[in-house]
């Protein structure tokens, strides 16, 4: 059995934290409905329901505006964001998307990843300059509404 420590002999013991406002239950998790809808189990399950469809259908508005212009992602997170009001799993997803973006951002200010990106912007920019410069010396600048009549 596992106990977390090297040492044989040894037991880890969890304190207990009932009651003391410490713990799982006090870690910003769980629903945040009003305390009058938490006491009716019918309320509470439809304002769940009016809470899942709401936030259903700002995802799927999310989704459909990826392709379309658009804040999409934004959207999408705000779904979420609307979820987490009332589910522990969408706070714990919300929580993860978080620390992702926050180590995504603290990596790109890395100065060795801006110097990197830095320098494959200008390769492909000098690229994209060649080709079209290419493109241009062989075939000149034509509209495709001023083709001559055949």
């Amino acid at each position: 059995m596992n106990t977390g420590s090297d040492e044989p002999g040894e037991v880890a013991v969890v304190p207990d934290r009932a009651g003391t406002g410490e713990g799982p239950a006090d870690d910003g998790l769980g629903s945040r409905a009003p305390e009058f809808v938490k006491q009716r189990r019918a309320l509470h399950l439809s304002w769940q329901v009016g809470v899942f469809v709401i936030g259903l259908a700002v995802v799927v508005a999310g989704i459909v505006m990826l392709p379309l212009p658009g804040p999409g992602w934004v959207v999408i997170f705000g779904g979420m964001a609307i979820w987490a009001t009332e589910f522990v799993w969408a706070q714990l997803v919300l929580r993860w998307t978080k620390r992702k973006v926050t180590e995504a951002a603290q990596k790109a200010l890395d100065p060795k990843v801006r110097r990197r990106n830095i320098t494959l912007t200008v390769i492909g920019l000098v690229i994209i300059g060649v080709l079209a410069g290419i493109y241009l010396w062989k075939f000149g600048v034509v509209a495709p509404w001023r083709i001559k009549d055949q």
